[in-house]
């Protein structure tokens, strides 16, 4: 008995040891010199925060809930600024929170269905992390797709901004230019640029925060030239014309890659999903046949090892069709 007293009171001790350290970790992780470092590199790197104190109480809009206390919580969490920095990237009007509620709703859906049809627990949990991953692929999706509307609009833009300055316009106003007559996406970040500048933010600060905010190669070009001009003067009117007619020829370029490239692509978009629809069917033709692979413990085995190659192809099929320009 005693000894097992002894033995009690030891992993007693090391328990409270461990929580002592865990506590220190975490504060340390959201509270120490190294968190607030990275912190401030994030709110600089962020969209529209600068320096200066009063131009990030100016900038600084977006919030990660409209509730207080799920703010605060949130703010604690890690890489969360990176989630709402995607959010504003892909053009969608969500929150963090309630990207993050949509996340749960999906995986409440999935589990809900997944005992329903009898599936395992380790099903279950493929389901529901699966179905809650659907909505930040969705903002991935979204956001890829409002970056190339960006990169196609952006030669129209770097055109407007030439036959400005040429008219004798200064660049702010050039900037003003694009806009008031261009539509979004392109209008809508130019139109922000222009604010900041308005505001009172440096030009080459509210350049860099374009850059930030649409991380497309091209613009960050245009980005580069313009601060390189302030420095040293030149033509900028003749840079950017340059600059618009190889991003056109790139997008022309890419065309052409993605029409040669299209049978691939689309071979690849059935190989993918046709094992998932036959098993899909059978399980409406005849549930039984089909219930055996994730009742059976070797059907489990086999599932594994599908979806792994599945991956496997996925990606290799991927790299293939992917043709960088």
């Amino acid at each position: 008995m005693d000894a097992l007293y002894l033995v009690f009171g030891v992993f007693l001790f090391i328990a409270v040891v461990l929580l002592v350290e865990g506590a220190y970790l975490m504060w340390n992780t959201s509270k120490g010199p190294e968190a607030k470092r990275i912190a401030r590199r994030l709110r600089l790197m962020s969209a529209g925060a600068s320096q200066a104190g009063e131009e990030t109480s100016i900038l600084k809009s977006r919030m990660l809930s409209e509730t207080p206390s799920i703010e605060r919580l949130l703010l604690l969490a890690p890489r969360v600024k990176q989630l709402d920095r995607l959010l504003a990237q892909s053009g969608l009007t969500w929150s963090v929170a309630e990207l993050l509620g949509v996340m749960l709703l999906a995986a409440a859906v999935a589990v809900v269905l997944a005992l329903y049809l009898g599936m395992t627990f380790f099903l279950v949990l493929v389901a529901a992390l699966i179905v809650g991953a659907l909505p930040v692929a969705y903002v991935f999706n979204a956001r890829a797709k409002r970056m190339v509307k960006v990169e196609q609009q952006l030669p129209d833009a770097l055109d407007l901004i030439g036959r400005a300055m040429r008219a004798g316009h200064a660049f702010p106003t050039a900037v003003k230019m694009v806009s008031d007559e261009l539509s979004d996406p392109i209008g809508g970040e130019f139109r922000v640029l222009f604010d900041e500048v308005n505001y009172g933010v440096s030009m080459n600060t509210a350049l860099l925060n374009l850059a930030t905010r649409v991380p497309v190669t091209d613009l960050r070009y245009f980005v580069i030239a313009v601060l390189i001009q302030r420095e040293t003067g030149g033509n900028l009117a003749e840079l950017l014309d340059n600059i618009s007619a190889i991003i056109r020829a790139r997008l022309k370029l890419y065309g052409q890659i993605r029409v040669l490239s299209a049978e691939g692509r689309m071979s690849a978009w059935i190989l993918t999903l046709l094992p998932i629809c036959v098993a899909i069917a059978l399980n409406f033709i005849n549930p039984a046949l089909i219930s055996v692979l994730w009742k059976d413990p070797v059907g489990l085995k086999l599932i594994g090892g599908a979806a792994l190659l599945m991956i496997f192809g996925i990606f290799w099929m991927w790299r293939i069709v992917k043709i960088h320009v």
